[in-house]
């Protein structure tokens, strides 16, 4: 299917995608990505380096008459989201992602398509290997684990890089330029309960809340989609005085919005009918809540063994309560930018078997002291139900400066090449710029990219004509860099 892709217009940018999708390169699993990424900076005969924590630095001199401009650093990160369609025969860790166009768009067959950030390195890796495109001293920066800790960005010390400009090819609408982000933090709330045999008047029930859009759990978290974790919830809530849950298992990476969720339940026989009768008319009311979001929401309810063991009735009141108070979703708007969710929080997994439950939360701000508040309003509700609360994976956000000197020349350049103005914004969302910065604070940082929809979900797709737009516009910043400044 690569095929297809290869023959799209830049060949070398899609070309390089393709290389690089044909290499598993999930989060926390980046050894092959890595050794593909240094093979082919010594395959170029440039300087090429894995830091301690394994980002790869790859070093490019300037094309000749462009010596005088200031060196640019290059910056995407190598890992992708693993998600995948519950009917999907795929395993990431041995395949190549499978990819076909659509309608102007490049998308996977039922997976994530690892366009973020993926078209940022293959234009990265298009620089690197090009002959004819006039640029500055460059060096590349690609950055692991970007999507589960950031632990490369964060990883990355003081001395490996001398270039004055960052530009992050990681944002995903092409006429967007990001000057700021939002910073995170990992949540997780466990607890244990007690156990039950299951009555032995009970009938089994597996339950299953599929279809969801899903989606970025910063990027999409202000568009209302459903939350499989929060929909199951509210599911069992509502039948509770007739059901007993065995085991529950939802959702999956912290920054992506549940797309899934599935429990085993018993229900008391003689309140069989009761309960399914309650559990229609719920299912009913909520997939009419979101049947402009989430069309393809399906919940389903079938009938089977039932299990051995069942929470007991307190600890599953407290259970149910406890994620039913859990805050998902926007918390605060900013008061300062137009339109940018200042905060909010994802309730992403659920896991309730043998005795233990987890519960695991990614919380974003771009104001460090909300970030905490929303920590502590989650963390109140977990504690009080009796929840031992860890935070970690902690990453700062990335101030806006209106001032930037590279601003200026992406903006003039954006209007000199599409006769429009672009957007200025920062987004919600966990960009590196903001963690580099610490250990690079005179780097003039930016970001923009191609358009991208639907990351962190199987539906991601990166739109063809964008992709050409953003190497255009690339190419043109490259040529624009501005001169050293002279030491007198």
């Amino acid at each position: 299917m690569s095929k297809d892709i290869r023959v799209l217009e830049p060949t070398t940018l899609w070309n390089n995608f393709a290389d690089l999708n044909a290499v598993p390169r999930g989060s926390k699993k980046e050894e092959k990505v890595i050794q593909f990424m240094v093979d082919f900076g010594k395959k170029l005969n440039l300087d090429t380096i894995v830091d301690p924590v394994g980002n790869v630095i790859i070093k490019k001199p300037a094309t000749k008459g462009m010596e005088n401009r200031k060196t640019v650093v290059l910056q995407s990160h190598l890992d992708m989201v693993h998600q995948k369609n519950s009917d999907t025969d795929f395993d990431f860790d041995t395949e190549g992602i499978k990819m076909i166009v659509v309608d102007g768009w490049v998308k996977a067959d039922g997976t994530t398509l690892g366009a973020d950030n993926g078209l940022g390195v293959a234009a990265i890796m298009s620089i690197l290997a090009s002959t004819d495109i006039k640029h500055p001293a460059v060096e590349a920066l690609f950055t692991i684990d970007e999507e589960t800790g950031m632990t490369g960005a964060m990883g990355l010390q003081a001395g490996y890089l001398d270039g004055e400009i960052l530009l992050n090819l990681d944002t995903e609408e092409d006429d967007e330029i990001d000057i700021g982000c939002a910073g995170g933090i990992d949540i997780t709330a466990k607890n244990v309960y007690h156990e039950v045999n299951t009555p032995s008047t009970s009938v089994g029930f597996s339950v299953s809340v599929t279809g969801l859009n899903g989606g970025h759990s910063g990027m999409d978290i202000h568009k209302g989609l459903g939350n499989a974790n929060k929909i199951m919830n509210r599911l069992l809530y509502e039948s509770q005085e007739h059901l007993r849950i065995s085991e529950i298992n939802g959702g999956s990476l912290r920054n992506a919005i549940p797309r899934e969720s599935f429990a085993l339940i018993s229900v008391y026989t003689a309140k069989k009918d009761t309960f399914l009768k309650k559990t229609k008319a719920t299912i009913s009311q909520i997939q009419n809540e979101f049947k402009t979001v989430d069309p393809n929401l399906t919940i389903t309810v079938t009938e089977t063994v039932a299990p051995k063991k069942v929470m007991t009735t307190i600890s599953q009141i407290t259970l149910l309560n406890t994620i039913y108070s859990a805050h998902n979703g926007v918390y605060r708007m900013s008061n300062d930018m137009e339109n940018l969710v200042e905060t909010s929080n994802n309730v992403a997994r659920v896991i309730v078997k043998d005795e233990v439950i987890t519960i695991m939360c990614l919380t974003r701000s771009s104001v460090e002291t909300l970030k905490f508040d929303l920590v502590n309003t989650l963390k109140s509700t977990f504690e009080l139900a009796g929840y031992k609360v860890t935070l970690s994976g902690s990453y700062p956000g990335w101030k806006p400066n209106v001032k930037s000197p590279i601003l200026n020349v992406l903006t003039e350049t954006y209007e000199k090449l599409f006769g429009s103005k672009a957007d200025v914004v920062a987004c919600h969302a966990g960009l590196e710029c903001g963690i580099l910065g610490t250990n690079y604070p005179e780097m003039d940082m930016i970001s923009f990219g191609p358009t991208i929809q639907g990351a962190h979900s199987p539906d991601e797709k990166a739109n063809i004509k964008s992709a050409q737009k953003f190497w255009k516009y690339l190419l043109e910043i490259l040529e624009n860099i501005p001169a050293k400044k002279i030491k007198r």
